[in-house]
């Protein structure tokens, strides 16, 4: 097809509400889209307001881009999380309404399948860009109840027996996700190891491939701004993103910092929650180093975080589909100490060999630590990475042929 003049996009969150890594990846390749190929798009996402009529739509605009916000109720069931029947109709009136030329559907959550169904039977194409398992696992991120990861490759509905509430209603949301996955033009995966992964548990191998996201690149003046804050303290700056959960590895931080014999630099952990309290039972007394909690931050403010910090730690205990802030940092010419997690070690210039492997205790992070602040080795130069205009062209490449 010829590039669409108007494209719907459908994501859990979008601004003015924006949360987490995959709603920042969709808002900026829609807004490229808009500003630089001359797309127009709408939006159809979800927003929790106590305050409005549940399943009402509240219509927004940011930077041009309509966002029809649909009002959940406080109180889903099980099924509705991924088949709910009043956002299903609400959709259809919307694609009645707006008539889109393309659907590109991100993270469905709450949503749900059935404005899929929707699309197809109006002729539009779809095209499902997977950012996490959701369509695989009802955990979404493969994480079993005792917060360890679950590792199958492929995934099989009749292993999950052990991790799921009722069998029975898990079998019935996996082939019902099955089979909108089936139904859709072109599936993307934002690396290898989350296509491979996606094929093998099911996903049709002839419409998956890999679409590598986009991150905001240093703007001109943020190596001048880095290099100044080196100047005035030299001391080496760590950075967690990952908030304090077992999963994105703070237990291995905390434990690998207590016991680091030295304590001459300084930390950040980013309060990335919407109402600040990640932090805020956490106790870090004990762990050497000055370390501070940050505030969140959103794209505008990235180089005023990345200028403050010289190593990204990124001890993640799951195989992710990507590593955002991973490109985001070695595209600054930041280190970073990593677990070998899926998506996240393909980047250009990762060394899987020198990385972390999951389940390693914190005596490896901390003598990696220890490398770092031991050698007196010159700041990495940044490596390339792909921004939301590559990517953007990189989408009407793909969808050129649908």
């Amino acid at each position: 097809m010829a590039a669409p003049k108007h494209i719907l996009v459908m994501n859990v969150f979008f601004a003015p509400q924006s949360y987490g890594g995959a709603t920042v990846v969709a808002e900026a390749v829609a807004r490229t889209l808009r500003r630089q190929h001359g797309c127009r798009v709408s939006v159809i996402s979800s927003v929790d307001r106590a305050d409005l009529v549940p399943y009402s739509v509240m219509r927004t605009e940011v930077e041009g881009i309509q966002n029809f916000a649909i009002v959940m109720p406080p109180e889903r069931s099980y099924a509705e999380s991924y088949s709910n029947p009043n956002v299903t109709e609400i959709v259809s009136g919307l694609l009645g309404d707006l008539e889109p030329d393309l659907m590109h559907i991100h993270c469905m959550q709450d949503l749900g399948i059935g404005p899929i169904a929707q699309a197809r039977a109006r002729g539009v194409p779809v095209v499902l860009s997977v950012h996490d398992f959701w369509w695989l696992c009802e955990y979404q991120f493969m994480i079993r109840p005792n917060g360890q990861y679950c590792g199958q490759n492929p995934i099989r509905i009749e292993n999950c027996r052990g991790c799921v509430d009722r069998m029975g209603r898990a079998r019935t949301r996996f082939a019902l996700l099955q089979e909108a996955v089936g139904q859709v033009d072109l599936i993307t995966y934002p690396s290898q190891f989350a296509r491979d992964l996606s094929v093998a548990s099911g996903f049709p191998e002839d419409r998956s491939v890999v679409w590598e996201n986009g991150v905001r690149k240093p703007d001109a003046a943020f190596f001048a701004m880095q290099a100044a804050r080196r100047v005035r303290d030299p001391r080496l700056v760590f950075g967690f993103l990952g908030g304090p959960s077992q999963i994105k590895g703070w237990p291995l931080i905390k434990s690998a910092f207590e016991t680091v014999p030295r304590d001459d630099f300084a930390g950040f952990l980013v309060d990335a929650s919407l109402d600040q309290t990640w932090w805020a039972n956490t106790s870090l007394k004990d762990m050497q180093g000055d370390w501070q909690v940050h505030p969140r931050f959103d794209q505008k403010d990235i180089d005023a975080f990345y200028a403050k910090i010289d190593v990204l730690l990124f001890p993640s205990q799951w195989k992710e589909t990507f590593g955002l802030s991973i490109r985001e940092a070695v595209a600054r010419g930041i280190r970073v100490i990593q677990t070998d997690s899926g998506g996240t070690a393909e980047w250009a210039g990762a060394d899987r060999g020198e990385m972390l492997q999951i389940g390693d205790g914190p005596e490896r992070l901390r003598a990696k630590v220890m490398q770092v602040l031991d050698t007196a080795e010159a700041y990495p130069a940044p490596h390339p990475v792909a921004d939301y205009d590559d990517q953007a062209k990189a989408f009407l490449a793909l969808i050129s042929s649908l």
